[in-house]
């Protein structure tokens, strides 16, 4: 699961770089998106890991399953460095290996326990975020940059956490008959969708850090506190204090990751659209800061304003 979601972040993210950015809430989005073969095969691997992810939420509790898909960007830095010749600093090795601790801390934590029924209250409430999420992103798209990266991501979050929520009960259907009439299956489809296209647009702002941050943050917790008090998720007793660490800890090295892999997937995409060849080296006079204090050529930011819209393939 967490290897299907790495492998899916990577490529959705160069894919939606190399798209006509759209100030809109259009569906349409996906479609053009779809054009590109490196999006589908991301979308393939985030259909396997989605739903490797809906079986584990038969029995595991929320916090560690949505941790364990916002771990999938360790392997997204992993591939950039093996694919894509990201460099590896101390710095991110040592995110890396919290990572791991963190992951390791939840499951040594987390005690396997069938979900609770979501009932037609905890129905409704999904019913009313899927439209809240999607007139909030209807306004939020008119948002452009880091700015817009962070909200349309952060509403991203939040959709793909309710379709969690809603995932967490439905895997535990007795029958193809009692899944397939299940109200929660067509809410977790709306906001499995919603949350795609707000997440393609997050990504197009011109931020992968800010898009994939504010969705892992704002993806993981919710879903971690209604589990905790309505859905029956469980924690070994005695060992609250390590889940917490555990949480706090892979939330804060995906965070981390992030910000390490932004610039340096930025830069690759860049000469993968606007045609750069590799030995082209920016004097260091023309060099200005990049994101998170990163040193990086003006380049990728000139190509996120306009250059790479003649490629679009859509």
């Amino acid at each position: 699961m967490i290897v299907a979601y790495g492998v899916a972040n990577l490529l959705q993210s160069v894919a939606a770089a190399r798209t006509t950015v759209h100030h809109t809430f259009d569906p349409g989005l996906l479609l053009r998106l779809a054009g590109h073969r490196t999006y589908l095969v991301g979308l393939a691997c985030q259909v396997a890991g989605f739903v490797l992810a809906f079986l584990s939420r038969r029995d595991l509790p929320l916090f560690l399953v949505q941790a364990s898909v916002a771990a999938g960007l360790g392997v997204t830095a992993l591939l950039g460095v093996v694919l894509l010749k990201w460099r590896l600093p101390v710095a991110e090795v040592a995110l890396l290996v919290l990572l791991f601790a963190g992951i390791t801390a939840l499951v040594l934590s987390a005690q396997p326990a069938p979900s609770k029924a979501l009932g037609t209250a905890g129905m409704l409430a999904l019913l009313v975020a899927l439209a809240v999420i999607a007139v909030l992103g209807f306004f939020a798209v008119r948002l452009h940059g880091a700015p817009g990266s962070v909200v349309l991501g952060s509403l991203a979050g939040l959709a793909f956490s309710a379709a969690a929520v809603a995932a967490r009960p439905l895997a535990s259907a007795s029958s193809w008959d009692a899944f397939l009439g299940d109200p929660l299956l067509y809410l977790l489809v709306g906001h499995s969708v919603v949350g795609q296209l707000l997440l393609g647009l997050a990504m197009q702002r011109g931020s992968t850090t800010a898009a994939v941050a504010a969705m892992d943050a704002a993806g993981a917790v919710p879903a971690a506190i209604v589990g905790l008090l309505l859905l029956n998720d469980k924690i070994w007793p005695g060992r609250e204090w390590l889940a917490g660490i555990g949480f706090l800890v892979t939330l804060a090295a995906v965070v981390g990751l992030t910000r390490y892999a932004e610039p340096q997937h930025q830069h690759a995409v860049t000469r993968a659209v606007v045609g750069v060849p590799p030995p082209l080296v920016t004097p260091p006079a023309a060099r200005v800061a990049g994101p998170a204090g990163v040193i990086a050529d003006p380049l990728p930011q000139a190509a996120s304003t306009g250059l790479r819209r003649p490629t679009t393939r859509s």
